[in-house]
């Protein structure tokens, strides 16, 4: 049974999509307020890990012990028992290589990492997006999910952030993965790790929020499409000379319509043009369209 340092904390995500093999205790945190859990959770080759997490949402974990497969569940209650006892119940965060590595650190197999525990990301029309490792040589990428048993088709992490029109939690996956095989070199994350730069260096950011904030405006506040093309600068005529907003610039760009007329509305727009339709057109703070 390895025991996780008491200090350095590392924050990562919560492995999500371990499976709770068992409840072994709830109690109410050292505050008196929050209702805290302390699980057993399924990890490689059949190993556990005992991690704390607040019981409403599964948030805030910590990870107390990570346990062999050939130890007893008793040796979980025993870590339980000790950490409940502590005074200061301090631990670090569980890392996603906490799923696939063994408990005394080493890295996994390659076999093991053909099929990395990874969340299945699903977007607005039921399509279905995961982190896996496939090739040769193994390479980690994210794969669009065929039905039926088709083979996946590898996307960008640009595209995944497209089709769900959200940064998280592809990021938060991305980073852990990346994390987690950095030093591994059987499994490639060099594209992986470039894309996951470019996504949050780019100055190209998603629309979503700006388009809700456009909608908003005309919704509750009756302004119209036109008005806010005009503050932004952007006006056309018609052959009597009456002017009035362009229209169709506003919508392309907040993803009300699409480019040309076909196809699917563009989910990205540049970032010095949402500072724009933001500011001059909304009077609202570029950062309150912003999605992180």
């Amino acid at each position: 049974m390895t025991r996780p340092s008491a200090s350095g904390s590392v924050p990562a995500a919560q492995p999500a999509t371990a499976r709770v093999h068992s409840l072994l205790q709830r109690y109410t945190a050292l505050d008196g307020i929050t209702a805290r859990e302390i699980v057993l959770l399924l990890a490689a080759r059949g190993s556990r890990l005992v991690v704390d997490r607040r019981a409403s949402d599964g948030s805030d974990p910590r990870l107390l012990a990570h346990l062999a497969a050939d130890e007893p569940d008793a040796n979980a209650q025993r870590v339980c028992r000790e950490y409940l006892a502590s005074p200061s119940r301090r631990c670090r965060a569980p890392r996603a290589a906490d799923l696939i590595g063994r408990p005394d650190g080493s890295p996994p197999p390659a076999a093991a990492l053909a099929a990395p525990p990874a969340s299945v990301l699903v977007d607005v029309g039921g399509t279905r997006y995961s982190l896996q490792v496939r090739g040769e040589p193994l390479e980690l990428r994210w794969q669009r999910l065929a039905p039926d048993g088709l083979e996946p088709c590898t996307v960008s992490a640009r595209e995944v952030v497209a089709a769900l029109e959200d940064y998280e939690p592809v990021l938060a996956l991305t980073r852990a993965a990346v994390a987690a095989l950095r030093l591994d070199r059987r499994v490639s994350i060099a594209t992986l790790a470039l894309e996951l730069r470019r996504l949050e260096a780019s100055p190209i950011v998603l629309n979503r929020r700006l388009r809700e904030a456009v909608l908003d405006a005309v919704g509750r506040r009756g302004v119209s499409l036109s008005a806010i093309a005009i503050a932004c600068g952007r006006m056309k005529r018609d052959p009597r000379g009456n002017g009035s907003g362009e229209t169709s610039w506003l919508a392309r760009r907040v993803g009300l319509i699409a480019d040309g007329g076909a196809g699917a509305p563009n989910p990205w727009v540049h970032s010095d043009t949402l500072a724009l339709i933001a500011r001059d057109g909304l009077g609202i703070a570029p950062r309150d369209v912003e999605l992180g």
